[in-house]
């Protein structure tokens, strides 16, 4: 356990932080999910716009590794770019 204050201290920001992420990740992965089993391609179109800026923030802040986010806003926008 820990000792110091500011030990204890750190200990509860990075619960906080943790679940924060946590929470950020999955919502960001659902949309994804749900942008995948779209067909109408304006519907997509305005979900994308959410969903690359949620990966990009996930990137941003290391939730998610860059080329990650990169990789999956590239599959998003071909299977957008299929849609008739």
């Amino acid at each position: 356990m820990a000792n110091h204050k500011s030990a204890l201290k750190r200990i509860r920001a990075n619960e906080a932080k943790r679940l924060r992420n946590r929470y950020q990740h999955k919502t960001t992965r659902t949309i994804v999910r749900k942008l995948r089993g779209l067909t109408d391609k304006v519907a997509a179109t305005e979900l994308f716009k959410s969903a690359a800026s949620m990966l990009d923030k996930l990137a941003r802040k290391n939730v998610i590794h860059k080329n990650k986010a990169a990789n999956l806003k590239s599959g998003l926008a071909k299977h957008i770019s299929a849609l008739a």
